[in-house]
């Protein structure tokens, strides 16, 4: 399983972005997708992951301003962050849970100005 994130940059405090992570194989069957990133000298942190049923989950400093969602026909997982903060600065990874392995993505970075 191999993963593509994309769409990361540049934006002001208060602004959007919509991040995208495809995938080369369906993600029907996929158990669980998942967007984490990873902020200069911080550990990586989970942040959102939407299930095989769509069921979703977030991390409480992006709950209500983050939405995780997947395309199964374009086999692509996508990340709308909204109402950005200086403090979503990072670089975000998509993953993959599939059979009980993770497969990761190369990341794409998000920069917030304030």
């Amino acid at each position: 399983v191999q993963l593509q994130a994309c769409g990361g940059g540049l934006v002001r405090a208060g602004g959007s972005l919509r991040l995208s992570c495809a995938v080369s194989r369906s993600i029907a069957g996929i158990n669980a997708m998942r967007w984490y990133r990873q902020a200069p000298g911080n550990q990586r942190e989970w942040v959102a992951e939407i299930f095989s049923n769509d069921v979703t989950m977030y991390a409480n400093s992006v709950k209500g301003r983050f939405t995780i969602s997947r395309d199964n026909a374009k086999n692509t997982v996508y990340l709308q962050m909204n109402t950005l903060k200086p403090e979503d600065t990072a670089i975000y990874y998509c993953n993959a849970l599939y059979h009980l392995n993770n497969y990761w993505g190369q990341g794409t970075l998000v920069t917030v100005s304030s």
